[in-house]
């Protein structure tokens, strides 16, 4: 069967989450595998006294957690590399310290402890993705100017035909990411249900109730895209994006 390359954007932006429900880390370029990018929501903490299917700490408990900024300190080897976190007073503390167990705790107001999981935190598939022209909507529909960070997407595209949520169309189908032969190959499989973490401005943690409300009723509580792997790969702004048909 041949397949048809249709050129339908570049790649804006790119952004991993080391620890889940932190502030994001833009990146320039991503190794994408089959458990997402390297190095993405490859950490959290959990509310020990929590049984449930979701036991994460979030900013649905705890919005502040958004204001903490954890950077990988060995870029070059991601995989080993030791994790630090950055607090709002400008603390830097390393991930496994007792400090740092004991800020997030106060916050929430009972315990929590951290896990590393190697195939990552993930609410549901890998990767996600927007288009610029869907965020530029969105802020106009909600009144208020939205950033990709709030959706805390991996993948943001700038599309050439500029129509807001163009990702949905591209659905069932894969996006190739440049021209060189390591180019991530992903898999567009659904639209993301979203929840109050939407309603949390990621640079302030203040909560404005009408960025859910509007996306819940006008697009069915739905925007961006989940995708799976289907080739490892890098991925690098700039890039040319790839639709592949059959």
């Amino acid at each position: 069967m041949i397949e048809e390359f249709i050129e339908v954007g570049v790649v804006k932006e790119l952004y991993r989450f080391p620890v889940k429900s932190m502030r994001g880390e833009a990146l320039t370029e991503a190794f994408g595998y089959w458990h997402g990018f390297q190095g993405d929501r490859r950490y959290a903490f959990v509310r020990s006294e929590n049984r449930s299917g979701f036991p994460w700490l979030t900013g649905r408990e705890t919005p502040q957690i958004l204001q903490f900024t954890p950077r990988y300190t060995d870029p070059s080897d991601i995989e080993n590399s030791p994790v630090e976190v950055e607090l709002p007073d400008g603390r830097i503390l390393p991930i496994d310290s007792t400090e740092l167990n004991q800020e997030l705790a106060n916050a929430y107001g009972k315990p929590v402890n951290l896990i590393k999981i190697g195939r990552g935190a993930f609410d549901s598939q890998v990767i996600s993705i927007m288009s610029t022209a869907t965020v530029s909507e969105l802020s106009t529909m909600i009144g208020t100017a939205v950033t990709p960070l709030r959706f805390r997407q991996n993948i943001i595209i700038d599309p050439f035909d500029d129509q807001p949520f163009v990702e949905e169309r591209w659905l069932d189908s894969s996006l190739v990411f440049g021209s060189e032969a390591d180019g991530l190959r992903i898999r567009l499989n659904r639209r993301i249900q979203r929840c109050v973490m939407i309603n949390i401005d990621p640079e302030t943690s203040e909560k404005e109730t009408a960025v859910l409300k509007t996306v819940a009723q006008a697009r069915d509580n739905c925007a961006g895209v989940h995708s799976s792997t289907e080739r490892p790969g890098m991925i690098r702004i700039g890039d040319v994006v790839k639709l592949v048909r059959m």
